[in-house]
Formats: structure tokens, sequence, C-alpha cells
């Protein structure tokens, strides 16, 4: 949770195309800090470490924000989850369009990288929902 002068995040990813969560998906989580951050300042990130999601599709362990963060960058690795699950997600999509076989890619959508500003004190809670070819946040709680 957040201290008065830090923000918090934390993040769950569900699997759309099959109505369930997606376990095994790699998180980084970066940050940028001060008046200056934003891009066109200049602001560079920091990483500051990552997550797999765990059977429930949720990230319990993502490192802590440091004092003075003002934007914040969850970078999904969504491509690993798509190939290892191409089985069961063909499975479940046997009405989906014939892009599948036209030799397009399985995924259109190999990362998924979500910038947001915070403030001190708060807590974010960012949801993905994800499938092959489309992805959706939002500001949880």
């Amino acid at each position: 949770m957040s201290t008065s002068g830090t923000a918090s995040v934390s993040t769950h990813i569900l699997d759309t195309s099959v109505g369930r969560p997606a376990a095994g998906v790699a998180v980084r989580l970066s940050a940028r800090s001060g008046r200056d951050a934003r891009q066109e300042h200049g602001g560079d990130w920091q990483a500051l470490g990552g997550s797999v999601t765990d059977a429930d599709g949720r990230c319990k362990d993502l490192p802590a924000l440091p004092e003075g963060t003002t934007h914040v960058r969850l970078d999904f690795a969504v491509e690993a989850y798509f190939e290892r699950s191409e089985k069961k997600q063909a499975d479940a999509q046997q009405d989906a369009p014939a892009n599948r076989d036209s030799g397009a890619p399985a995924v259109f959508f190999p990362e998924v990288a979500i910038t947001f500003a915070v403030v001190p004190g708060e807590h974010y809670h960012v949801p993905l929902l994800l499938n092959p070819f489309g992805y959706s946040v939002y500001r949880g709680s």
C-alpha cells in the first residue's frame, strides 16, 4: 500500500477470448519523477523490476514506487502468453475471423505498454482486458 509520499500500483489480466485470468505473463514496472518528467522534457524511465501474473492473473509483488513518482509505465509481455496457449486460443476462437489462417501473426499486439500519471498517497489498480487482436485498460479499484 502507499504512504503519504508514494503512490502504489497493482494490476491483473483477464484473457477475454476465453473468459479466464491470464497466468504467466511477465510485467515490468517503470517510473519517472519530478516536474519535468514528461517525455517532451526528456524524463527518463527508471526500471523498477517486475513480476509474473499468478493463476488468478494478478501480480501481487510489484516493486514499490520511489517517492516523488509522477508517471508509471506497465509493460506486459503478452506474445509469449499467447504462444504458450495457442492451442487453447484456437479452440476458443473457432468462429474468429479468417485472418488466423491468412498468414497473419497469431498475436497482433505482442506487447502492451500502459503509461499513466500518479499522485502521492493514491493506489492505482490497472486491469488489462486482453485478447489476441485487442486490449483495453482502465483504472480499477
